[in-house]
């Protein structure tokens, strides 16, 4: 038996957690910071960075006491080290190393990109579960959509990723935020955007599904957000930062913001569907078969997404495999589940470990 405990900050959650032989989640903890940054539509990394100082050694603390074990009962210690806010990266690489070293245990360096994808293969402690089966006779069409990355991925295993598209501009999660600020939907704008959609039209307006040029796997969300933008506020008159509109949300009825809503997510996650369908068939003609459709991040939760993925397999013979919606925000277990692949074969970082802005799966 293994017992690893991972620890997540990249943004703006504080989490840890201890998984058992890479998929059993004996506890996972996050510590929100809505509230701290609900004011500014958005996260302030400073803020952020302060309260994950505060919340971190809370957080270990319960969820070992929530798994029942002591410290000296790892085998190993894992953070997620990249990417994402440096100032928030810090405070839980500082802590990984704080404790592999006093306790003289392995170090596991985790890119949190590729943890998301790992997310599909967590389950309780109690359930029946093993990593997604992926070698280069069966590879994997790997999907990460979040706040910050909207990124398609050939998968050969855990660990080897292929990035085959990727976004140009807006991530399809930062595309729902600022939709949802259009909207005034309140913070955070993905999920209540989701929710609202279901009461709309969307067929209401027809709003723009980015293809960009042909065969490109690449994704693009700026212009729908700009479309939407339009379509609430109508054009601007002027330019610049003295341009005005002519209304907003507040003279919108609620079932108009509703078709709004539900157009534009029609529009996002259709645009998503179609740029998978045409990963598939390239992959196809260069006798490359996936068999399978691996989905995680923040907007792996939409429902939406995950109607169209289930279609989308079914109709390409493809096993779908997507994330509890527990382990679709950043979290701990992924980056405690994904270090398990990397403790088996032996390969650990040492106490140079750096807090990196970037992935290397870009």
């Amino acid at each position: 038996m293994t017992l690893i405990l991972g620890l997540e900050s990249s943004c703006d959650e504080t989490a840890a957690a201890i998984i058992k032989d890479g998929t059993h989640v004996l506890s996972n903890v996050v510590a929100s910071q809505y509230d701290l940054h609900e004011r500014y539509q958005g996260v302030v990394p400073e803020i952020a960075s302060r309260a994950h100082l505060e919340n971190i050694m809370p957080v270990i603390e319960e969820s070992l006491g929530q798994a029942g074990i002591h410290l000296n009962d790892l085998d190993a210690i894992a953070v997620g080290n990249r990417p994402g806010l440096i100032g928030s990266l810090i405070v839980g690489v500082a802590a990984a190393k704080a404790l592999s070293w006093s306790l003289q245990k392995p170090l596991i360096g985790i890119d949190h990109v590729q943890a998301h994808l790992y997310a599909a293969s967590l389950c309780d402690k109690d359930a029946n579960a093993s990593p997604i089966d992926m070698s280069p006779d069966k590879p994997a069409l790997g999907l990460v959509v979040s706040g910050g990355h909207t990124t398609l991925y050939l998968m050969n295993s855990p660990h080897e990723l292929k990035p085959i598209g990727r976004t140009i501009d807006d991530a399809v999660g930062e595309a729902y935020d600022k939709a949802a600020v259009i909207l005034k939907l309140g913070y955070p704008g993905g999920p209540k955007l989701d929710k609202l959609a279901k009461t709309g039209n969307p067929t209401a307006h027809d709003l723009p599904r980015s293809m960009l040029k042909p065969g490109s796997l690449d994704f693009s969300f700026s212009g729908l957000k700009t479309a939407l933008l339009y379509a609430v506020r109508g054009k601007p008159i002027g330019r610049g930062k003295s341009a005005t509109f002519k209304r907003d949300a507040t003279d919108l009825s609620e079932q108009q913001i509703a078709d709004l809503a539900a157009s534009f997510q029609a529009a996002a996650i259709d645009a998503v569907i179609r740029k998978l369908k045409r990963a598939v068939n390239q992959l196809r003609k260069n006798n490359i078969n996936p068999q399978a459709l691996i989905i995680g991040g923040g907007v792996s939760a939409n429902s939406h997404l995950r109607e169209r993925a289930a279609d989308f397999a079914k109709r390409y013979s493809l096993s779908l495999h997507l994330p509890d919606l527990t382990y679709t925000q950043d979290n701990a277990a992924m980056i405690a589940g994904l270090a398990h692949t990397y403790f088996i074969q032996n390969q650990f970082d040492n106490l140079s470990l750096p807090a990196i802005a970037t992935t290397k799966c870009i």
